[in-house]
């Protein structure tokens, strides 16, 4: 019953009942003491009502206030009536929800955040480390030869590069956070784009003793609308994550492109050691790592591969991870194909 009809009926029934009784009184047909008796119990009913209707859902509206005042969003509003105080405690009840909702979010994001601050710190000590070793050991004399220095002198670029590595990965961490991630959308030819990543790739890891199979299937004329920096940053983190994981002595990773359709399909593969089938859909999550323990090999910020899926989705494209344990395992990503509005295609 609406607000309105309520308070309606409470007046009428206010107004009509003593009017009747001092009629009925004037008559004679009802006696004073019963005309008194009827207008209390009215009344005493009426408040009644209008106490469990309006005055008490208000009463819990002003502590559930109280408690979001004092940070407590664990509690549950129930709604009682279908009028506009039940419509107003519904929403209430649903603002509460919303803003539990967020404080969890941010506890988690919090917790995140210091996750990942803690372990790109510690895998920062490593590099540091090596750089200051080699460097004291330039400054002591130990690379006495030139062909001492330039291998100390490459060790400690290869570890500058490692470190500014993590730093970047931080950097786009923030941007994923905020959906600041600058994208610069452009149609690519498939077959151009990745023959080029696939001869960067070839050159970085076999000079690592990790044999590279590339294979192409698309039309040379076919094309993705895609951001050529991110896209390639997909790429290089599934190698990366390929060559560290890689424990056997044949070490091979395969990419091959193909055409299924409306889209294109990338898969890269790699002889590693593979994931357990209850770990494919996790993989893909921020921070997950397979490894319980942490080691300089094979450490990182746990957030490489959630950056792949992230990419891959602002781009349309959906990503997703196959393996038998011990066997290596293959990230598949697909991206739409580009088609030529009709005007385009006849000029």
């Amino acid at each position: 019953m609406r607000l309105f009809t309520r308070i309606a009926i409470s007046i009428f029934i206010s107004t009509t009942v003593p009017i009747l009784l001092l009629y009925l009184t004037v008559s004679g047909r009802v006696s004073f003491q019963t005309d008194m008796i009827v207008i209390l119990t009215t009344g005493l009913i009426m408040m009644i009502w209008i106490y469990s209707s309006i005055v008490r859902p208000l009463e819990a509206l002003r502590k559930a206030t109280q408690n979001i005042k004092d940070g407590n969003l664990d509690f549950t509003l129930d709604v009682e009536t279908d009028d506009e105080i039940g419509e107003l405690t519904a929403d209430f009840e649903e603002m509460r929800i919303r803003l539990k909702e967020s404080q969890e979010e941010k506890l988690i994001s919090d917790r995140e955040s210091k996750e990942l601050i803690s372990n790109i710190a510690h895998d920062l000590k490593t590099p540091i480390t090596t750089i200051r070793g080699y460097a004291e050991g330039i400054l002591d004399g130990v690379a006495a030869t030139p062909e001492m220095q330039d291998k100390y002198v490459r060790t400690i670029y290869n570890k500058s590069v490692e470190m500014t590595g993590l730093i970047e990965e931080l950097t786009f961490y923030s941007k994923i956070d905020t959906n600041r991630i600058p994208y610069n959308f452009i149609r690519l030819k498939v077959r151009d784009y990745f023959d080029d990543c696939a001869d960067e790739i070839r050159l970085d890891v076999e000079g690592k003793g990790i044999r590279f199979d590339y294979n192409c299937s698309v039309d040379p004329e076919e094309l993705v609308i895609a951001d050529p920096e991110q896209l390639h940053k997909v790429i290089n983190n599934i190698v990366g994550n390929s060559v560290k994981y890689m424990n056997r002595d044949l070490k091979i990773i395969t990419m091959n492109i193909s055409d299924i359709g409306d889209f294109i399909q990338c898969d890269l593969s790699d002889t590693g050691k593979g994931v357990a089938k209850k770990d494919l859909t996790l993989i893909f999550e921020r921070f997950y790592r397979t490894d319980a323990s942490r080691n300089s090999s094979q450490g990182g910020s746990g957030i490489g591969l959630s950056i792949v899926k992230k990419i891959v989705e602002d781009h349309g494209g959906r990503i997703w991870a196959s393996c038998e344990e011990g066997e290596g395992l293959t990230i598949h990503f697909i991206l739409r194909k580009y088609v030529s509005p009709v005007g385009e295609q006849e000029s």
